[in-house]
């Protein structure tokens, strides 16, 4: 079997399944967080920003740049075998959270559907594609799509932690619709999108060979840390 067809498949359809039985919840699940107290909507603004893809990808690209220059300028075999798979590593997430942003922007733009804000205007279900305003990009949530991605690939990393990871993601994917930036669908959406783009390019490395292998299965699965040192 073709896995990442495989695991493309049933990212797609939960992402449908869940996006039809949140949907017709929307405007009223986007109410009832008006209504939130204000300590529960303060809390959700400040851990929602932690969801934002500019961090993530300027951490990874200079975590990147640094493990390339040890790796280069190091004499020490040990040295640079160590910063060899810390380059691997920021490059899995670099490439991973870099392409969730590309599809969840090109999304964003094609779909156009109104944010939180117009509900009184626009009601739930408006779509206006190609805009190019932020008032018209709400789904599928970039917030949710930058902490799937990135959770997602922590998840991918130790299979171990997994729920932990899962759970901090479906956190920062609530704190959108509290802080009424986003609907439900909207962050279900996204979370799977971030996930897939976490799947396939674990699925990338592994045929490489870099941070990942592929399992009996086909699946990609993290190396032991002594397989890491092998990494090219």
């Amino acid at each position: 079997m073709n896995q990442p067809l495989a695991s493309t498949g049933w990212i797609l359809l939960t992402t449908g399944v869940l996006v039809v039985a949140l949907i017709p919840f929307d405007p009223q699940v986007s109410e009832w967080a008006r209504a939130l107290p204000d300590e529960v909507v303060d809390f959700n603004r400040a851990i929602t920003d932690f969801g934002t893809f500019a961090w993530m990808i300027y951490a990874s690209a200079t975590l990147l740049l640094i493990a390339f220059v040890v790796q280069r300028a190091s004499g020490r075999a040990t040295v640079r075998q160590r910063a060899r798979t810390a380059r691997n590593l920021s490059a899995y997430f670099l490439l991973t959270i870099g392409t969730a942003s590309v599809l969840v922007h090109g999304l964003k733009l094609v779909i156009g559907r109104a944010r939180p804000d117009l509900l009184a205007e626009y009601g739930a279900y408006s779509l206006t594609p190609f805009t190019g305003d932020n008032l018209f990009e709400s789904f599928p949530s970039g917030h949710s799509t930058a902490a799937g991605a990135f959770f997602g690939a922590f998840a991918m990393l130790t299979p171990q932690l997994r729920p932990l990871f899962l759970i901090l993601a479906l956190m920062i994917g609530i704190s959108r619709v509290v802080v009424g930036a986003h609907y439900p669908s909207d962050v279900a959406a996204g979370l799977l999108l971030g996930l897939w783009a976490a799947m396939m390019m674990a699925f990338l490395f592994a045929r490489e060979g870099w941070v990942f292998r592929l399992d009996a299965a086909g699946w990609p699965a993290p190396k032991a840390a002594g397989r890491q040192q092998e990494d090219k």
